[in-house]
């Protein structure tokens, strides 16, 4: 697996990683026993980015990530995040909260149900509009020296706020959605992070499952899929993003791969700051995933797939209605 630096001064770590949260549930039903192969094929194809948080599954995400990991610590970066909180036990995350004492709280249990001694990468899960970032990242900056965490980082902030974070401590890294269907980052992140030494995490690369193919219809997500909720992937909007992954799919017949390596493929080749960490619940995918890595696509190749994927032919919001309540920052 070949590596990339996480940030400028962050660890080394493979180019691509695993977003864990579909490992709990969140795309339909899946076995803890089969999640646990997930973990440990990563592992033994090289990836060592594992990306959980505190409110995935209440917990359970965490949890099971530790146990994935006991005796394999060492070839491991965790990033886990916090900062978003239920308003009732065993409720959805909905309450921002980046309160000094509940980030120190929050990452107290975090290390718990992982089971280690240190974080390495703690990433502000959302910035809380009550509380300055610069607090809520002074904050991190005491657990760092602490130990109990190794690097920060951030998730879904504007330009003007990474500025802001990283004028008091140092951010390793940005998670936000980046894709060949969502390209936001590319107005203004990309760029700041790189001006300030901070790598972007792409979660969702693979457009929650959409850009490998497999979904053909609405009808393809089971009832206890948290997807069905996302316009993206409803009625019309579905038809007329089905069009674009089709003609996706044609280029990567051309080529010889998957329509998943495809899309991390152009990803890696964006930026060498950017690692993509594409959620996987079964083996099959993992393997199928980590060969993007040593994927070079022709020139011509990646700028057919950015016409194919322009802004104005992308239907739907990337976002539920719903999510208004943690959604991404906007005004810094």
């Amino acid at each position: 697996m070949k590596k990339r630096k996480l940030g400028a001064a962050g660890p080394e770590v493979s180019a691509i990683g695993l977003g864990c949260m579909g490992l709990s549930g969140g795309y339909g039903r899946t076995t803890q026993e089969e999640s646990l192969r997930v973990v440990h094929r990563a592992l033994d194809l090289g990836i060592t980015v594992f990306d959980t948080a505190d409110f995935y599954a209440g917990g359970e995400n965490e949890q099971l990530l530790g146990r994935a990991l006991a005796g394999r610590r060492d070839q491991a970066v965790i990033i886990t995040r916090g900062g978003v909180r239920a308003r009732t036990p065993g409720g959805p995350p909905a309450v921002l909260d980046g309160r000094p004492a509940y980030l120190r709280q929050a990452c107290e249990d975090s290390l718990r149900r992982l089971n280690v001694s240190h974080i390495d990468v703690y990433c502000l899960g959302r910035v809380d509009p009550a509380i300055p970032v610069e607090e809520s990242v002074g904050a991190l900056g005491d657990l760092l020296a602490e130990g109990k965490i190794g690097h920060i980082a951030l998730s879904e902030v504007s330009s003007e706020t990474l500025r802001r974070a990283a004028g008091v401590q140092p951010i390793v890294a940005v998670e936000s959605e980046y894709s060949l269907w969502e390209r936001h980052v590319e107005d203004d992140i990309l760029s700041t992070a790189k001006e300030l030494g901070t790598s972007l995490l792409a979660h969702s690369p693979l457009g929650k499952g959409f850009l490998t193919g497999a979904l053909r219809a609405p009808e393809d997500l089971g009832e206890r899929d948290h997807r069905r909720n996302h316009p993206r992937l409803q009625g019309e909007n579905f038809r007329a993003n089905r069009r674009m992954a089709d003609e996706a799919e044609a280029v990567a017949a051309e080529l010889g791969v998957s329509q998943a390596r495809l899309a991390l493929a152009w990803l890696l080749a964006r930026d060498d700051s950017v690692v993509p960490i594409p959620g996987s619940t079964r083996v099959v995918q993992v393997e199928d995933n980590a060969p993007a890595a040593e994927l070079l696509l022709p020139t011509d190749r990646m700028q057919a797939l950015e016409v194919i994927f322009r802004r104005e032919r992308v239907a739907g919001s990337r976002h539920p209605a719903h999510r208004g309540r943690i959604g991404a920052d906007r005004n810094g």
